[in-house]
């Protein structure tokens, strides 16, 4: 027997996969991208007061050496790292709120 089994290589990378799976999904109605875009904007609200409570008891070593501009840089920094995060994928928040944000929409359709 000198049949011969080759694996693909490489092989599926994950930017294959993501590609696959998005190519395969419907588009989205302009209500659900709405509503995708409200539940990321939430989730970006959220996480930018918790990245700000990072920041509650540090003083004002760093770049700005405690001059005024330091809040409003680390306010920022935080809506940035919130946006970021969100954008990403978040922490799950924006998955939940889209689905109750659909849900509430067909309840009253």
């Amino acid at each position: 027997m000198s049949a011969a089994f080759a694996l693909p290589s490489p092989g599926l990378q994950p930017i294959d996969l993501v590609t696959a799976t998005q190519a395969s999904a419907p588009k989205p109605t302009a209500n659900q991208a709405r509503a995708r875009a409200a539940a990321r904007d939430f989730e970006a609200v959220f996480l930018n007061s918790m990245f700000e409570q990072m920041y509650t008891d540090i003083g004002g070593d760093g770049p700005f050496g405690g001059s005024g501009a330091t809040g409003v840089w680390r306010s920022m920094l935080t809506q940035q790292y919130a946006k970021s995060f969100a954008k990403a994928g978040g922490i799950g928040i924006a998955d939940q709120v889209y689905k109750t944000l659909l849900a509430q929409q067909e309840k009253h359709s």
